[in-house]
């Protein structure tokens, strides 16, 4: 089978490199990929916002199954697209229904969406920007600290926690008056829940659904979770707090009403649902819905999943992924996220790399990073993602922080902690 991988980050190179393994795939095609993806298929100048496109490659390369990486082409309906089109409706698409994606595309759809399924998550209003002055006097009475979230996509940067009256009066405004552009055309307002967060990945066909290793990732750009948010500076898995007792509340609480909810209202929903959770003394709350899968968690996540994943994906494209069973790799992955210098803020692009060579137990997933002649040089904020197994956290943090020092590339920054704040629990 050909199969098409839409985006260029390190989740579709972990894609890549997993999907080749299977002895179902002929060829994989990556757009528009980077300069990590082109080790497993062939890289695309396509946009994958660009369906036209997109379509023609599908049809030119006989390409029998699409995985969607990141959430804009499924916000924008590339699957309602690919089923309204004649040509294009036999091929498998691994993704949301563009409505099934609003879980993502729109914070307040998602809490309405859990408050009318009795999905546990935390007390919320929505404001405007002609409902300003309602939002300003909301927070007046609000206890502190409080969490804003643009109600669209704004690259992982849209969520901030205000500790004070006045930070949250003066965020509110900003982001009402275009902070995150449309993004933040509507906030909503959302209680703080203290707790630890945590990562579940569902694999769903709609009715049924299987579960990945669980994980958990880190946002703060500072070692000790101190700075400002990114898109993710690394992940472990397993998370060694999450035990059988917390999945099976996590079940029965959240992922079944979930599935359970997306059916009854008739929402298509083929593809990943990724849960942001938060335990709360002991249980579980909703902090937010993704429509695809985490990045950096992808890379944690699929060295630990020793199943075919291509099969896997067919299976959901066939109704039938309860009949899949999933295996784990009982040992732990770290992932450590390679950034440039100034990120989350201004940086440059353009850096030569030198990356060395993988060692046994150890993986590369390129991020942001393209050729350039015969040179690999850095394309992003987020570089590389260095994945290591271990026995523990520590062995697993001490192989991928080896690998991390020898990779060179000027500005480079990455925290060193990653996981070792659960490696005593």
């Amino acid at each position: 089978m050909q199969v098409l991988i839409l985006g260029s980050g390190g989740r579709e190179n972990a894609f890549a490199w997993k999907i080749a393994q299977s002895p179902l795939c002929t060829h994989i095609w990556i757009a528009p990929g980077n300069a990590g993806t082109m080790k497993f298929g062939t890289n695309v100048a396509i946009n994958p916002l660009d369906f036209a496109a997109v379509k023609q490659l599908v049809l030119d390369k006989e390409i029998g199954l699409v995985l969607v990486g990141p959430e804009e082409p499924l916000v924008n309906g590339i699957r309602d697209y690919f089923q309204s089109d004649v040509a294009l409706i036999d091929v498998a698409l691994i993704g949301p229904s563009k409505e099934g994606a609003q879980l993502e595309g729109s914070k307040a759809y998602a809490k309405t969406f859990m408050m009318e399924c009795g999905i546990p998550t935390a007390a919320y209003r929505e404001f405007s920007f002609n409902t300003m002055a309602e939002g300003l006097a909301y927070l007046e009475d609000h206890e502190m600290p409080v969490v804003l979230k643009a109600d669209g996509l704004a690259a992982g940067k849209g969520v901030l926690i205000c500790v004070s009256k006045t930070e949250a009066q003066t965020e509110l405004k900003a982001m009402l008056e275009g902070k995150f552009g449309q993004a933040s055309s509507k906030v909503v307002i959302e209680q703080f829940l203290s707790g630890i967060e945590f990562s579940v990945f569902a694999l769903t066909d709609g009715k049924n659904y299987q579960l990945l290793p669980v994980a958990k990732d880190y946002k703060r750009v500072g070692e000790g979770d101190t700075g400002l948010n990114t898109g993710g500076m690394g992940a472990v898995s397993p998370v060694p707090f999450v035990d059988k007792a917390l999945m099976d509340k996590v079940e029965e609480q959240i992922i079944r009403p979930t599935v359970a909810c997306l059916q009854r209202r008739g929402i298509a929903y083929n593809g990943f649902i990724f849960f942001g959770l938060i335990l709360v003394g002991q249980d579980p709350f909703v902090i937010e819905y993704n429509c695809r899968m985490g990045d950096p968690e992808t890379e944690a996540v699929l060295p630990r999943m020793q199943n075919d994943l291509l099969k896997a994906l067919l299976a959901v494209d066939q109704g039938t992924i309860d009949q899949e069973i999933m295996i784990e790799d009982p040992r732990f992955a770290t992932t450590i996220m390679l950034v440039s210098g100034g990120y989350p803020g201004h940086y440059s692009n353009g850096k030569l790399m030198e990356i060395p060579a993988e060692e046994g137990d150890t993986m590369h997933f390129h991020s942001g990073t393209i050729i350039s002649g015969t040179d690999i040089v850095t394309n992003g904020g987020r570089v590389l993602a260095v994945t290591a197994l271990g026995d523990t956290i520590p062995q697993a943090l001490a192989k991928a922080n080896r690998i991390a020092l020898q990779v060179q590339f000027e500005g480079k920054n990455y925290r060193k902690d990653i996981g070792l704040d659960l490696s005593s629990i």
